[in-house]
């Protein structure tokens, strides 16, 4: 019987930089191979699904912020629908109209670091101090809007805490009219680079099947040739009144990958320029007093405003009994929130649904047999939120 090689034991994390995130993968490697990996998830696991057991249904809102916080108003706003899902509330026009045009901001953020680190890990560091800034402009439209720039707490059940203000609109057209000629040249630096393209084609691949048995979604399946889209084959928000199109790779590989997420930048960006024109006019909440905060102006002068502020803050409003799970398309793929209500103050059982839990699995498949380089942009091009995956 021949011998068995030496194996080499590596401990990639869990706080290794090029994970991007708290998490291990421990390789077994011949040489640069790599043989087998064994991943170590929930470092920072922080038990959100039993914490918002004890949290009125608003107070949980700050908990989805801190899921995937690159796009943390994609997770709000998901949150939102589903509680008023449950509660048979129908939102405006003009509400819809802004959280699309949000959920695409955020979209944009997150599909900007993932594309741009994908860059830095295969050695071009120019492409991300670029659009970094960028990202920075968007950071400060939510600022704008609801005075926060990372976890934002967006929004509210019903609507907005406050309607969108010209100077948010106008830093909006600014990042319409500026964005595109940046990405452009993002794609010069980086999408014909012979260097990139030898570093990322073939690179981390996963066939449209393999994908579809782990239960992807998102980006990384649309790279794999699967035109799935929660916006277009569940739309919610309005989506329907929009036309955009979803892009698909071939190879599910870490180029396919990238691509993907750099044409879906420019049909966010349509989005946002469409919804921004065709903004209906109307209110930027629905009257259900019982669930929504009143204006602080009204809350200092009008005593029935006071009852509900002191009413919602102390969670003293019983929900419907019921069952629910609604989705979004997040930037990882469908974020979705699985609710159950007994008709407390509080949800009885809460689920989320995260994507990057769900394609993480399927990591040593992707990364077996290739060199350790590859591995980190795997895990790049994979876009794995640490926040997300632990929850």
């Amino acid at each position: 019987m021949p011998e068995q090689p030496p194996y080499t034991t590596l401990n990639l994390g869990p706080t290794h930089p090029a994970t991007h995130g708290i998490f291990q993968n421990v390789l077994t490697m011949d040489g640069e191979t790599i043989i087998d990996t064994q991943q170590t998830i929930g470092y920072i696991h922080r038990a959100f699904e039993k914490i918002a057991e004890h949290r009125s249904y608003y107070q949980i809102t700050t908990l989805t912020d801190r899921m995937n916080y690159c796009s943390a108003p994609i997770n709000n706003i998901g949150w939102h629908m589903t509680v008023e899902k449950l509660l048979g509330i129908k939102t405006t026009k003009r509400i819809d109209y802004l959280r699309i045009i949000l959920m695409e901001l955020a979209r944009i953020t997150d599909h900007l670091i993932c594309n741009s680190v994908i860059g830095v890990d295969s050695g071009a560091l120019t492409g991300f101090i670029y659009v970094f800034q960028e990202r920075e402009k968007i950071y400060e439209i939510y600022e704008e809007i609801s005075g926060a720039r990372l976890t934002t707490n967006m929004g509210r059940i019903g609507g907005f805490e406050r309607d969108i203000n010209p100077a948010a609109v106008q830093k909006i057209r600014d990042l319409i009219k500026r964005l595109p000629a940046i990405l452009k040249e993002f794609e010069k630096l980086l999408m014909r680079n012979r260097i990139f393209m030898d570093r990322t084609i073939g690179v981390g691949p996963i066939s449209a099947e393999r994908a579809l048995n782990y239960g992807f979604t998102g980006p990384n399946l649309r790279a794999a040739g699967v035109d799935f889209d929660v916006r277009v084959m569940t739309p919610y928000s309005s989506y329907n009144d929009f036309e955009f199109t979803i892009p698909v790779g071939t190879n599910g590989d870490t180029y396919d990958r990238f691509c993907v997420r750099q044409e879906e930048l420019w049909q966010s960006l349509k989005l946002v320029s469409d919804a921004l024109e065709n903004l209906p006019e109307g209110k930027y909440y629905v009257d259900v007093p019982q669930f929504y905060l009143p204006p602080k102006e009204e809350v200092y002068s009008k005593m029935e405003a006071l009852i509900w502020h002191f009413k919602i803050v102390m969670g003293e409003i019983d929900v419907p009994v019921g069952e629910v799970y609604h989705s979004v398309e997040g930037s990882n793929g469908e974020l979705g929130f699985y609710l159950v209500s007994d008709g407390g103050r509080t949800p009885y059982r809460l689920h989320f649904r995260r994507p990057c839990f769900i394609y993480y699995q399927a990591l040593p498949e992707m990364i077996r047999g290739g060199v350790l380089s590859d591995a980190i942009l795997t895990m790049s091009s994979m876009n794995v939120i640490a926040g997300e995956l632990d929850a």
